[in-house]
Order: structure tokens, then sequence, then C-alpha cells
């Protein structure tokens, strides 16, 4: 069953931390429709913000924790790094 609230997100991503380290992630954070609770009930993607080890910054990792975190919520999943957001 797909995430629904930002508790359910939070909730998952504590619960998989360790997992979610082994792709390199020092942090990562929740931004968007689920923090802002606007989330459209089956519509929504998860955004979330991540930020690699700099000698774990790769394309697989990224791709990797892109796939395990749709498994996760079961649901779309907008991830970003600090480098690709625009001032």
């Amino acid at each position: 069953m797909p995430v629904q609230t930002k508790n359910q997100v939070l909730s998952l991503l504590q619960q998989h931390q360790q997992e979610i380290k082994r792709f390199g992630v020092s942090r990562c954070g929740l931004f968007g429709s689920f923090v802002r609770d606007t989330a459209i009930h089956d519509q929504s993607d998860v955004d979330i913000l991540v930020v690699f080890e700099p000698e774990q910054k790769t394309f697989d990792n990224f791709m990797h924790l892109s796939f395990f975190l749709e498994d996760l919520f079961s649901r779309t999943v907008d991830l970003i790094t600090l480098e690709s957001l625009s001032p």
C-alpha cells in the first residue's frame, strides 16, 4: 500500500536508515507535497533530497537508491541532489 502521510514516509526512512546508508547516503530529507500535507491520494510522488558521501556519489548508487525508495514507499520518488538545485 502506498504511503499516505509525512509521518509514514519519515518512519520508513528511519526504520531503513542502515539500508539507505549502504547506498552511500550521508543525509536525506523530505520536501514537497508530503511536507505540506497536500499530497494527492495516489497521484503524488515522494520528493527526497539526498546528500551522498563524496566517494559514494555514483550513478549506480543514485539509481539503486531511487528504486529502493520507490519499492519502500510504493510510490514514484523524485530523488534530487544538492547539485541539481538551481538558485
